[in-house]
């Protein structure tokens, strides 16, 4: 993508089912787990580079040992930093006691990190906070084990200030608003009731505090904590906890925005952001690992009893289109087949923008993450080529030589990497000029292969914000001289923001956005976006249910090619030479390419929960306003 965006995140939880001597026996090392989570984080490492965080849990401990165990970084490389100090701890501790090295009880008493229960975490921090303070497993301790708390998640929270209100209202006084610790200490405050109601129970039952101990662990309801906690939540999240004394969940929300996929067997239990990290690290087929359905949890009682429990009532399915074009890893076998229709399924506006001349265009893509939907295009490309071959054969047959027909059979699709990314330029100089001069330089290009009478056609898997393609693609390729650039997006135009944890907060960093404001100027229209302003600030006090998305009629009096043309003048300088044409997957395609993952309100401005709509509205009026402000 040549317009990067950030993502909150990736979750990796692993419980271990069997004895650590088990795993020892079988895999050579008690540290089987610790191995595992490390390579789950890190073939995850493409949902965050911000920071990360790993978890463990000790069962069965006695009192006075250390049983919780927590490290966190937001290094340059937050994953190999925080299993750099694990394997440290680990060999120090083996070094100065020799005798635990082949002692699996005494490695679990005397070393931290080895345990049964795992929770990771790889964040990006799409509030422009980094600090040690803001990267997950968020940890929320208390002496009673039961109400030792662990938290991460892939999420965001559309109505924080109302979560943090009701936390207020429950009595408590949070000590800050981020959703992370709001979410955290709602899930506490009814974790800790449930543990005192059952205490409570139990003592007039005759059992004493140190009898009650296990006893609650046993009985603790987590659905029900869990049901009780969300009750008020709005936005999309993939939620992962872990509680002191063993017992672990993961949340999906109910519209199944964030994803989430679970793999079980006999001697793990493993929940991670996307199928095949777990396919990978645990060696297991597609069909093994199975989706979270939405609104559902994941629990594993301490005693290893695994249980899928409806803790809200599923939503219309929306999950995030987006993890499909972009986020997740492009060697799940679903995503792999749909983004390679992504590329197919637009290449008949490409034909014709190129008037269907395949022998004089060169078809590439901008690295590296469109590199799959390119195959797809060029699949659908080389369909019309051999096409053309057979109609130029039929046509000719009265007349048709050997020398003739190997020339039309010797006409090659032309594919070649044009674009080629240098560096991750660091921006180190303020002065305009300067920095967009450095800017331009991100991308260079292959000489040679491109000639002034050619179609380049170059795939990209959304723009954004364009500004990457302005600053220094087109500009780029446009030294090569062909005599038109064609821009392909296998997303639709990004039209709204995103309030579900993708870093798109302000209407006006969108291309979109901004052009079809530049079409309403050329059609005096533009008093539209003051009565698209009141209307939204009519709404400013109303409940989220009643809220609707007025900054759609911003689009409404164009079409969907008159944006595409308005956006390729905005991406073009004065002095590109080439006919630059911007083309865009349509929504109806979208869909037909990715029919599971129907989350599309980005393009559209159909947001799945009532939060969606408060958040572009607002977004809208700090646009207005010339507010800086995020939307949520």
């Amino acid at each position: 993508m040549s317009d990067a965006l950030k993502h909150e995140c990736g979750i990796a939880h692993i419980r271990l089912l069997k004895p650590l001597d088990y795993y020892k026996k079988k895999y050579g090392t008690a540290f089987y787990g610790v191995n595992k989570m490390y390579l789950m984080m890190e073939k995850q490492h493409n949902r965050g580079q911000d920071g990360a965080g790993f978890a463990s849990i000790k069962l069965n401990t006695i009192p006075g040992e250390r049983y919780i165990s927590r490290v966190r970084s937001n290094q340059a490389q937050p994953i190999q930093d925080i299993f750099a100090q694990i394997n440290q701890r680990i060999n120090d501790e083996i070094k100065a006691n020799p005798e635990l090295a082949d002692d699996t009880e005494l490695q679990k008493r005397h070393i931290p990190y080895l345990g049964e229960v795992f929770l990771g975490h790889v964040r990006y921090g799409t509030f422009g906070k980094n600090s040690i303070e803001s990267v997950h497993p968020f940890l929320r301790q208390n002496n009673w084990m039961h109400r030792n708390l662990i938290v991460a998640g892939n999420f965001n929270m559309t109505n924080v200030n109302k979560l943090f209100n009701n936390l207020v209202e429950l009595g408590q006084h949070p000590k800050e608003r981020a959703d992370t610790v709001t979410v955290m200490e709602k899930i506490g405050h009814f974790l800790d009731s449930e543990v005192r109601k059952l205490y409570k129970k139990l003592k007039k039952e005759g059992y004493s505090k140190v009898e009650a101990s296990p006893v609650i662990a046993e009985q603790l309801n987590v659905a029900k904590i869990l049901k009780k906690s969300s009750k008020n939540w709005d936005g999309g999240y993939a939620m992962a906890g872990l509680i002191g004394h063993g017992d672990s969940f993961v949340l999906r929300d109910p519209a199944g925005i964030r994803p989430a996929y679970y793999y079980k067997d006999d001697e793990v239990v493993v929940v991670a952001s996307e199928r095949p990290v777990i396919q990978t690290v645990f060696n297991v087929d597609f069909d093994d690992v199975h989706e979270l359905p939405p609104g559902n949890a994941i629990i594993t009682k301490k005693n290893g009893q695994v249980s899928i429990q409806e803790i809200i009532e599923p939503l219309e399915r929306k999950a995030c289109s987006f993890e499909r074009i972009y986020f997740s890893r492009g060697s799940d076998a679903e995503i792999y087949e749909e983004r390679k229709m992504l590329g197919r399924l637009l290449m008949p506006d490409v034909l014709k923008s190129i008037d269907h001349d395949t022998l004089k265009t060169v078809f590439s893509f901008i690295p590296n993450t469109a590199e799959t939907s390119f195959y797809g295009m060029v699949e659908a490309a080389q369909d019309e080529l051999n096409k053309q071959k057979n109609e130029a054969i039929l046509e000719e047959k009265e007349t048709l030589t050997d020398a003739r027909l190997q020339e039309i059979l010797s006409h090659r699709l032309r594919t070649e990497k044009i674009a080629i990314k240098d560096v991750k330029l660091r921006t180190f100089i303020t002065e305009d000029s300067s920095r967009d001069d450095l800017v331009a330089h991100v991308y260079d290009v292959t000489y040679g292969v491109v000639k002034p009478e050619d179609n380049l056609v170059i795939i990209d898997d959304s723009i954004v914000r364009g500004t990457t393609l302005k600053k220094s693609i087109i500009k780029m390729m446009d030294r090569l001289k062909p005599k038109k650039i064609v821009v392909v997006s296998s997303a639709p135009q990004i039209r709204y923001p995103d309030c579900y944890g993708i870093d798109m907060a302000r209407l006006e960093d969108l291309v979109a956005f901004r052009a079809a404001l530049e079409l309403l100027k050329d059609n005096n229209k533009y008093d539209l976006v003051e009565k698209v302003y009141d209307k939204c600030k009519v709404q400013v006090d109303l409940d989220d249910k009643e809220v609707q998305n007025f900054v759609k009629e911003i689009y409404e009096p164009f079409t969907n090619e008159e944006i595409s043309d308005k956006i390729s003048e905005l991406l073009c300088d004065k002095d590109v030479n080439a006919d630059v044409k911007v083309i865009y997957q349509t929504v109806e395609n979208l869909h037909k390419a990715c029919p599971k993952n129907l989350g599309d309100w980005y393009f559209t401005g159909d947001y799945p929960t009532a939060g969606g709509n408060r958040v572009v509205n607002r977004a809208f009026m700090n646009f207005f306003e010339g507010k800086k402000d995020r939307a949520y």
